[in-house]
């Protein structure tokens, strides 16, 4: 591994890291959402055709 970089960031970095890092959270969220969502419907419609059949 590569040592760490010790030298204080700019405020610009910063702020920067700070919305790079709730655009992540909100990006995951969204797709855990959409995932969930998927394996939901999955199972409804796994569910009604074992009904027809």
């Amino acid at each position: 591994m590569e040592p760490k970089n010790t030298k204080p960031k700019a405020k610009g970095e910063t702020a920067r890291e700070e919305r790079l890092k709730a655009a992540l959270k909100a990006n995951m969220a969204r797709r855990k959402a959409q995932a969930k969502a998927r394996t939901a419907a999955q199972s409804g419609e796994s569910a009604t055709s074992k009904d027809k059949g």
